[in-house]
């Protein structure tokens, strides 16, 4: 048993380098270690060295998800729930159920047979913050692969297991830090939660459903029919048709006669509808005050209820890209959404008040509609960028950014930007450029001495494996080679294995271009990957492929290297630094200093007064 364990820890090791697991694979490897799991015998370390190689072995996409047996994926989803307290275990498994979801649909329908919501849940409830990522992966992969009729249901079984409350309590607001792979993975929840709500964006209004009219009327109802309750019989039809028609302006609707009309537009459709509703019933004092203020100003200042909430709804949809499917690398989440089970139609009624009081503020008329859009926009994506932790911060955040705050704000960038057009200046512009841009090639070469550490290209964003590559200090030879983990600092040149001379390079591809983004069938290529990848060429095949950590260093290899083959360094971070550097050289130059002796010495300190008889104490 000894030599099993040993060979088996070996074996987790080994597979993570490319040629041995194609080799092992080769040998018909893989359906032995599924043989072993199936079996049941193995427990303890000698499961989790098992499934630690099956899932590195896989990670290199040369067998396909397709081939394995229902008993296989019973066995994995028998461990999610039976060995909750081992941790190796439970993680493997977790990711091996992701992977298989994500990766085929067979499997998906198979693994959604044998595994529940209500199972997973208990492992969100522990402290191991591995384990949360990886549960709430699978419960995403579950989710984004299910049909779209079944995802409603789906969606309605982890509002009744509080799946929301039970993230919220136990890891947005436990006592750590989020490390990235959590926020992704809560970033994806969210895009999923809020794609529900396509469906209601893109159904038109049916001008003649009776149900759908009936929350019209019933907006009419709630805003004008608590004051006068006349008799239903009283007055003729004409009238009362008049009295709505009346009744309908107030609401701000731009079709007075017939506001079914009005939700005939996709985005946001129906869903503007849900929501204004939703305002009347749960913050009915608000909705009142706000449909009253309103008709009772004088016609062009009025701030139309109805066609604002429709505009606010479809921005809404834009600023949370409702519809889209998540990206492979954002972490962008907010807290915020976590915090309430209708978090889109509170978020909505916060932001619908927003409107109307900047309205005020902005003293606009029916004229100014889009300006006042274009401010709250504004204001929403300036309160959101902060991350308020909650609906009740996220309003108070924009309580402080008023009408004015805003105008301040702008002011105060536009002044930065200031640009000199007079020939003069741009004389001046020209001359002290090529300064700047040698300076500016100075630093990226500074940065690629230092060197960067990449990561390798792997069909799973989990366990990452990284390389690390420096330019030498006489800026002839790229060193680079493998690292085990992450490094912390920089690595020195006598531990990178491969070099490469600058003057072999023939030349420098990025984005679509690169052979390695060419051969990337399986990774569905996405857009952020395209974005930071760059390659060198040298010899007559020879290829050294990259994928940058971001965008700025990116930017900075990409530069660099240009750099170093004499050519333009033609990087957005460029032009920015260039853009930076050029205004401050410039505002020094122009400082009004004639005629302004600068003295040597600092001014001397005066003496003390006779007497402190002026200073005044508050106290």
């Amino acid at each position: 048993m000894d030599a099993k364990l040993e060979a088996l820890k070996d074996l987790a090791n080994y597979s993570r380098d490319v040629t041995f697991a194609q080799e092992f694979i080769n040998l018909d490897g893989i359906s032995l270690l599924t043989q072993m799991v199936e079996s049941g015998t193995d427990f303890g370390d000698m499961l989790s060295f098992t499934l630690t190689a099956f899932v590195e072995l896989m990670d290199h996409g040369i067998v396909s998800w397709d081939t394995f047996s229902v008993a296989f994926i019973k066995k994995i989803a028998s461990y999610v729930n039976k060995f909750a307290s081992d941790i190796s275990i439970l993680q493997r498994s977790l990711a091996i159920l992701e992977s298989m979801v994500l990766n085929s649909h067979d499997l998906y329908q198979k693994v959604a047979q044998e595994i529940t919501i209500g199972q997973l849940i208990p492992h969100l409830q522990g402290t191991d913050q591995e384990i949360q990522t990886y549960t709430i992966a699978v419960i995403n992969a579950l989710f984004l692969k299910a049909p779209d009729d079944k995802r409603q249901e789906m969606a309605n079984i982890l509002a009744q297991k509080q799946l929301r409350s039970i993230i919220l309590t136990h890891v947005i607001r436990a006592q750590r830090a989020i490390n990235n792979e959590m926020a992704h993975q809560l970033y994806v929840l969210q895009v999923l939660t809020f794609n529900l709500l396509e469906d209601r964006m893109m159904t038109k209004m049916d001008p003649q459903d009776q149900a759908q009219r009936d929350i019209i009327f019933e907006l009419r109802r709630i805003a004008f029919d608590a004051e006068s309750e006349p008799n239903n019989s009283s007055g003729s039809i004409e009238k009362r048709k008049s009295m709505y028609t009346r009744d309908y302006k107030k609401l701000g609707f731009i079709n007075h006669v017939n506001p079914a009309m009005d939700f005939t537009q996709t985005p946001p459709g129906m869903l503007a509808l849900d929501n204004m509703l939703y305002f009347a019933k749960h913050h009915q004092d608000a909705y009142i005050r706000i449909v009253l203020e309103n008709s009772s100003r004088e016609d062009k200042h009025e701030c139309p209820f109805g066609r604002s909430s429709i505009e606010l709804t479809k921005m809404l949809c834009e600023i949370l890209k409702v519809g889209e499917l998540p990206s492979e690398t954002c972490n962008d989440f907010h807290p915020m959404f976590f915090t309430h089970d209708r978090s889109f139609e509170e978020f909505f009624c916060i932001c619908i008040q927003l409107l109307n009081k900047t309205w005020k503020e902005m003293r606009a008329t029916s004229e100014d509609f889009n300006k006042v859009m274009q401010v709250v926009k504004e204001q929403i994506m300036r309160a959101l960028t902060t991350k308020p932790s909650s609906l009740d911060q996220f309003k108070s955040k924009l309580q402080n950014l008023s009408y004015t705050e805003i105008l301040k704000i702008r002011q105060s960038e536009r002044m930065n930007q200031e640009d000199f057009q007079s020939r003069p200046i741009l004389e001046l512009k020209e001359k002290i450029q090529p300064e700047i841009l040698e300076l500016i090639k100075q630093q990226r070469l500074n940065r690629l001495v230092e060197g960067t550490c990449f990561r390798k290209l792997n069909s799973r964003r989990r366990q990452d494996k990284f390389w690390y590559c420096r330019l030498s200090p006489n800026h002839k030879v790229l060193h680079y080679g493998d690292l085990e983990e992450s490094p912390q600092g920089e690595v020195p040149h006598d531990s990178l294995q491969d070099k490469l001379p600058v003057a072999d390079i023939k030349a420098v591809v990025t984005g679509k271009d690169c052979p390695h983004m060419k051969e990337k069938g399986a990774l569905k290529q996405n857009k952020e990957v395209l974005e930071l990848a760059f390659s060198i060429l040298y010899d007559s095949s020879g290829q050294l492929n990259f994928i940058a950590p971001d965008k700025h260093e990116y930017c900075v290899w990409t530069d660099g290297l240009n750099a170093l083959l004499g050519k333009d360094m033609l990087s957005d971070l460029t032009r920015n630094d260039l853009d930076t550097l050029l205004s401050m050289e410039i505002k020094l130059r122009l400082l009004d200093l004639e005629n302004i002796q600068i003295p040597d010495a600092p001014p001397p300190i005066p003496k003390e007064p006779s007497n402190y008889d002026f200073v005044y104490d508050c106290n």
